[in-house]
């Protein structure tokens, strides 16, 4: 099939020559036939025998001038008919001509049936050669067959377009035109949406083109979402307005929304507790300005509170959210109080809880880039421990009500240094709940949450985006996942059900691979992605080797058996093994003299130490 689409545009003009050339003697030969009844008329022919050279080498003059071998069979139209139609009549006129001219003594109708057995055969030996290619191009290539979505103009256009293309095969229309259901329009078929999800099966369909330019947006959204329940690629013809103002499909792609690469359904975490807990309340963020702590300070503006405090040390991180939030706190009547400081700074940290009279602290600033952290693990524990140790501290001699500080699954028996500072930032959490009744604290433990600054959703958007690769680091890898607003809501929701030292974890079903994640991307992108083998497919999927200190699975819970229930179904608390205080203030001596020293592998050997599970990760397991 290749090798045709591949002849040159004169080599492919010679061969309908020939073709039509040869179909000039046949077509007389014919003539004699049918008009004596007869496949041998050899006698009538042997008297006007001088009629086949004549006419054959007349006949393509006429194929030439009128310019037949130079019509495509993808555009054989009405206008290609007329034009061997006239071809016919002027061959059939010049066989009547000749055979006056040279009184020859073949019956006259011999010319006439002449020029109606050329224009039959031309036209068939067209329609024949078309539906030769469709069925060549059905049969072998790489043509992914489609199914276009609106069989008016634009799907009638684009299916014509389409079957010029190398790329992709028509192969039925959808409609909701009743009226068009059971017809075939441009060659196609005709369904009833109802019948799409079996035609996709059975006609192995690979995408779904929405040939509706004049649709309006809403609609138009509405119908993809229906769609892309669908495992298939959904492509949006652009409307004329917009091809008219340069945009093309690539602006019509559909953006991959986060809960679709779950693998799981959504978790309902609108509970009243969580209103009744921060109503009427001061509540500080840590970190405000950071993608958990902004979520955070949005959901926070729904449950009414007194007041929030957005505490951040990034300038510019802290003006965003402020400039987000100020518009909608005036509206709701909730102020807003942005302040710069690092959790680190002890007296602006206690200043900030005091001048603003802080009753809940929900402490999500840290630094969580594991490559980041794992080069620089000095700054790494200064901010994630000693920065959490400053912040606990503040809030329980202050007496707030509430301490909730967020973690992640990475500080389970961790193999990097940023896990191995949450937990160490879990234990003097544990710690300074031992000494000070008053205020409850307790941390969340979070999966991968998708969307958030470093997670593979933005960095796979980018990659596709570029045409790939997609980096892949192992393809064994696994992750739990969690949406921005799940984790959110798991952070107010432990303060709600906190009564002290808990370790609060959302039920994220089973944890999904990371490459998974990677061709789910890619499809709802409406890419393909590339066989490694045929090279077929759109964006590549790399697999680069497990960084320093990158696990090839997470867990959330040091101690299954720990688990105990909570009001919600989905939120598991669990109550841990920790440290004794002197234990916890050793750890911190040794920590703080490790960062004045300067002094990494002091630090190491302190984590590996106090850390339960810490250790560091197979140099063959990260390459293999």
């Amino acid at each position: 099939m290749n090798s045709i689409h591949d002849l040159s545009r004169a080599k492919k003009r010679a061969i309908f020559l020939a073709v039509d050339s040869i179909l000039v003697p046949l077509a007389l030969y014919c003539a004699f036939a049918f008009r004596y009844g007869t496949g041998t008329p050899w006698m009538p022919i042997s008297d006007s025998w001088v009629l086949f050279p004549v006419i054959s080498m007349w006949g393509v003059g006429i194929i030439w001038a009128l310019r037949l071998h130079r019509i495509k069979l993808n555009a054989f139209d009405t206008h290609s008919m007329s034009n061997i139609g006239v071809a016919s009549l002027l061959i059939a006129f010049s066989a009547v001509m000749l055979s006056y001219w040279l009184k020859l003594s073949a019956p006259r109708s011999v010319p006439l049936l002449l020029g109606l057995f050329f224009c039959i055969f031309a036209v068939a030996a067209r329609v024949v050669g078309l539906n030769l290619l469709r069925w060549l191009s059905e049969r072998g290539g790489n043509r992914k067959p489609v199914a276009i979505y609106g069989a008016g103009a634009a799907g009638i256009q684009l299916a014509a377009a389409l079957r010029q293309a190398s790329e992709a095969r028509p192969v039925f229309f959808i409609d909701d035109n009743p009226n068009l259901h059971g017809l075939m329009v441009a060659g196609l078929p005709v369904h009833d949406p109802a019948k799409l999800g079996k035609l996709i099966k059975a006609r192995n369909i690979e995408q779904i083109l929405l040939a509706v330019p004049s649709m309006a947006k809403k609609r138009r959204d509405e119908l993809i979402s229906k769609l892309g329940v669908y495992e298939v690629e959904v492509q949006v013809l652009p409307s004329y307005v917009d091809l008219m103002s340069g945009k093309g499909l690539a602006d019509s792609l559909r953006t991959v929304a986060p809960d679709q690469l779950l693998g799981r359904d959504k978790v309902d975490l609108d509970t009243p507790e969580i209103a009744k807990t921060y109503a009427g309340r001061v509540v500080m963020v840590t970190g405000a300005g950071g993608s958990i702590g902004s979520e955070l300070c949005r959901q926070l503006l729904n449950c009414n509170p007194a007041r929030i405090v957005l505490f951040e040390q990034g300038e510019f991180q802290l003006y965003s959210i402020d400039q987000e939030l100020q518009l909608e706190a005036k509206a709701t009547g909730i102020p807003i109080v942005s302040r710069l400081g690092s959790v680190t700074n002890k007296a602006r940290v206690a200043g900030v809880i005091a001048e603003e009279g802080v009753e809940i602290v929900l402490h999500a600033a840290a630094y969580k880039h594991v490559p980041l952290v794992e080069e620089n693990e000095l700054e790494g524990a200064r901010n994630n421990v000693l920065g959490t140790q400053v912040v606990a501290e503040a809030a329980a001699e202050a007496k707030l009500e509430r301490f909730i500080l967020v973690s992640t699954d990475k500080a389970v028996r961790p193999t990097n240094i940023m896990g191995a500072t949450k937990r160490m930032a879990e234990l003097v959490v544990q710690d300074v709940q031992t000494r000070n009744a008053a205020t409850k604290f307790a941390m969340v433990r979070f999966g991968n949450v998708l969307g958030s600054s470093g997670s593979v959703l933005p960095l796979f958007q980018k990659q596709i985006a570029r045409g790939g690769p997609v980096t892949v680091t192992h393809k064994d890898v696994t992750r739990f996942f969690m949406t921005i607003p799940e984790a959110a809501r798991l952070v107010l929701l432990a303060g709600a059900y906190a009564k002290g030292r808990d370790v609060f974890v959302l039920d994220m079903g089973e944890p999904q691979k990371i490459i998974d994640i990677a061709h789910r991307m890619i499809t709802l992108s409406g890419r393909k992605v590339k066989d490694p083998k045929t090279g077929i497919g759109d964006i590549e999927v790399k697999v680069t080797g497990l960084r320093p200190g990158e696990k090839l699975y997470e867990e959330l819970l040091i101690d299954d058996d720990s688990l105990l229930p909570t009001p919600h179904a989905k939120i598991l608390r669990a109550q841990e093994c920790m440290l004794s205080q002197i234990e916890v203030a050793s750890m911190l001596r040794e920590l703080q003299g490790s960062i004045l020293d300067a002094d990494k592998v002091r630090l190491r050997r302190l984590i590996a130490a106090r850390v339960e599970g810490y250790h560091v990760q197979d140099v063959d397991s990260r390459v293999s």
